[in-house]
């Protein structure tokens, strides 16, 4: 494979070959994610484009692999940034998210360290298991998750192993390696069974800018009370709402907590919101249920949204600077089980829930919970609910969510 596209290169300009080269291969690595996002799921294309994909990382030239690393974090995470607007650092959002293509230049630019085609595969099978500054939305097997390949590192390793082999085994036999790409294939769905309880998730749209302000408040609050009571009504065990549905801290609002305590007789309610103690912030929910509730803390914070992953010389004042002090949430020191009627459920707080350490012991059922209004607009909610069903099918976890702008749904 090396030869022919050294062949076509030859005859072309060598910049511009590479960087039509590094592009191509960053439009197939993210096809399936911008498929997925205007409702396209096919398995026969996402095969296609993720094996092109990771084919072209390993064989074409260096540059074009630095190439590919910009325009791949360009057109994954492009809307990080986002967020800071809400933070009063709306400046820095073109910054950041040339700061994030840059970063996974860098990132697949290890794989341009070298030409040999095994030690790329190697190099890259090592990538999987890294998550530069905490952040691990960078799965490479991530391009699989709906397609005729399996998704486990066996899978990916196997695959890897098939497509470098190409390059070491002489003609006639050249692509005879590419069989062993028959033992990654998974036609088989994975065992993922459905609650049994009827669980409603509640959906809603509140603008980011809107959410905090004095005057949004009421109408909140009657937005979540009338679906609530649409959700009774209606015959539900649960009703779910999204993350920070309700924002302030709820144990300083004896009201509206009482009320919800008196709700809890006729339905189980999961909601998410603010909790203050001892002068520390936490991201939680709330699970009100025969007049009592439980509270989970929030475990695994976002990267610079939440906490700074930063050494401690440098948190203090990037915190303070760029964030004004908001990036100062404190966690959980593990996951939060909640038994609703008799059912245990994981809870799960938007980033959490596309971590693979939720989804451990076991879990049969996730309650997650999210506000992608940050993000709005952008694919961001489509990586989400992608990631989400990643682990939800390695790990056979059915996923309950509810979000804020778009999101919610059953995810398996």
């Amino acid at each position: 494979m090396r030869e022919e596209i050294q062949n076509i290169r030859s005859n072309y300009n060598e910049k511009l070959f590479d960087l039509t080269c590094g592009i191509i291969a960053a439009l197939l690595f993210s096809a399936f994610l911008y498929l997925e996002h205007f409702g396209i799921t096919l398995k026969f294309l996402n095969t296609l484009f993720g094996l092109f994909a990771i084919a072209l990382l390993l064989y074409i030239p260096k540059r074009a692999v630095l190439v590919a690393g910009f325009f791949i974090g360009l057109l994954w995470f492009y809307w990080i940034g986002y967020s800071f607007e809400y933070n009063g650092v709306g400046y820095l959002t073109p910054l950041v998210t040339f700061g994030f293509a840059l970063i996974y230049m860098l990132f697949f630019g290890v794989l341009a360290l070298t030409k040999d085609v095994a030690l790329r595969a190697l190099l890259l099978f090592g990538l999987s298991f890294f998550e530069p500054m905490d952040f691990n939305w960078m799965q490479p097997e991530l391009l699989f998750v709906d397609s005729f390949i399996g998704i486990q590192k066996l899978d990916f390793a196997l695959l890897l192993l098939s497509l470098s082999l190409v390059a070491y085994v002489p003609k006639p036999y050249k692509y005879v390696p590419l069989a062993l790409l028959l033992v990654t294939l998974n036609f088989t769905p994975p065992l993922q069974k459905d609650a049994p309880l009827k669980i409603k998730l509640i959906s809603t749209d509140i603008k980011q800018e809107k959410k905090w302000q004095q005057e949004s408040l009421q109408p909140t609050l009657q937005l979540i009370f009338g679906e609530i009571n649409k959700a009774i009504d209606d015959g539900y065990d649960v009703v779910v709402l999204p993350e920070s549905v309700f924002p302030f801290y709820m144990n300083k609002a004896p009201a509206v907590l009482g009320k919800l305590q008196e709700l809890s007789y006729e339905i189980s309610i999961v909601a998410g919101t603010l909790l203050k103690e001892d002068e520390h912030h936490y991201n939680v929910t709330y699970m009100f249920e025969g007049g009592a509730y439980q509270i989970a803390k929030k475990m695994i914070l976002v990267p610079f949204g939440e906490y700074i992953p930063l050494p401690e010389f440098a948190k203090g004042f990037v915190n303070e600077f760029f964030f004004g002090g908001a990036s100062d949430f404190k966690t959980a020191d593990k996951p939060t089980d909640f038994i609703i009627k008799g059912v245990k459920f994981r809870n799960a707080i938007c980033y959490e829930a596309t971590c693979k350490e939720i989804y451990e012991e076991g879990v049969e059922y996730v309650l997650a919970t999210s506000n992608n209004a940050w993000f709005y607009p952008s694919i961001e909610p489509t990586l989400q609910k992608l990631l989400i069903r990643f682990y939800a099918r390695k790990n056979g976890t059915t996923v309950y969510h509810a979000a804020n702008w778009k999101g919610s749904g059953v995810v398996k």
